[in-house]
């Protein structure tokens, strides 16, 4: 039944981009017959502002055309661990989680924080996040890979120019894995009290989950939910989440088509950075791509870094 309700769904997306697509190629045409037979030049100006109005939806239609992958439609999962950089690295850690948590806001779609580790001093050692949206999975998964942050330490007292790291993991939220059977007497299900917020009941009640698939080794815990039931819900959708992508890098290990290839959490692994000192400049060094306004990236504002790494994927 959720197969069929999601092949629903994503039949009528398609079928109201078709309509929408239809509409735009029907407008464009009568604007251009106008254009043609326009008396003044205030009836020219006015088409012409319609008509690059047009040409405005129509670049956000072309947009559509590069989600190709067998996901893109899903939702998304997304881990993200401090590396190299000590406790600039945690805080490194805590910017990217909240650069995400605001491109996802920023597009209204729901954020459930299933996992989060603090720092001893600072920021965070690891969080995993729940992104609900539409097309978020083929939105984020660019995202995957090592980023580089490059500023003036705030947790030395020289206050010395520091490079941390942070592991980005960007994986499709899947329902089902008719490739990989999941048995539930290989999974191991532990209870544990949370150690985050989450009012009184939360902090008082084993109600924290861990997943451990014996098989593989993979784990993955919650503790967002004051349920346990809920708790194991989320890690469970998150430790099939890793099977799936278990089973595909398995398949495409040769051209690492899914992913790309596996890099250390380090220095000359990342794919992209930020630099705050002596300049300020984003940098995606698969792209090519600079960005000025890092201010405005770290702030969210992630959609043209997003949209130029779709388009030089489809290239590729």
């Amino acid at each position: 039944m959720q197969a069929a309700g999601a092949l629903t769904q994503e039949r009528e997306l398609l079928n109201g981009e078709v309509q929408k697509i239809n509409g735009l190629v029907g407008d464009i045409s009568a604007y251009q017959d106008l254009a043609q037979v326009a008396e003044t030049e205030e009836d020219r100006e006015e088409i012409g502002h319609a008509l690059l109005l047009l040409a405005k939806e129509v670049e956000k239609m072309r947009y559509l055309t590069l989600f190709s992958g067998e996901h893109d439609d899903a939702d998304a999962i997304i881990s993200i661990k401090a590396g190299a950089g000590g406790d600039d690295a945690q805080d490194w850690s805590q910017m990217l989680l909240r650069m995400y948590i605001r491109w996802a806001e920023c597009h209204e779609m729901k954020v459930i924080v299933t996992d989060r580790t603090e720092g001893a001093e600072a920021g965070i050692k690891s969080a995993t996040i729940e992104i609900q949206g539409v097309r978020v999975y083929g939105q984020l998964r660019g995202e995957h890979g090592v980023h580089r942050l490059v500023r003036l330490s705030p947790f030395n007292s020289d206050n010395l120019r520091q490079t941390s790291f942070a592991q980005v993991e960007v994986m499709p939220i899947i329902e089902a894995l008719p490739e990989v059977e999941i048995k539930p007497e290989d999974l191991r299900i532990d209870t544990f009290r949370s150690s985050g917020a989450g009012g009184q009941s939360v902090n008082t009640t084993d109600s924290a989950v861990r997943v451990t698939h014996i098989p593989t080794g993979i784990v993955a815990s919650c503790q967002n939910e004051r349920s346990q039931g809920q708790n194991k819900l989320h890690a469970l959708k998150i430790v099939t989440a890793k099977l799936h992508q278990r089973h595909l890098e398995e398949q495409l290990a040769k051209n690492k088509e899914l992913r790309g290839e596996q890099k250390a959490n380090e220095w000359g692994s990342q794919i992209r950075s930020y630099i705050l000192h002596p300049y300020k400049m984003v940098k995606d060094h698969r792209t090519t791509k600079d960005y000025s306004q890092v201010e405005a990236v770290l702030d969210g504002n992630l959609d043209a870094v997003i949209s130029d790494y779709l388009v030089y994927n489809v290239g590729r």
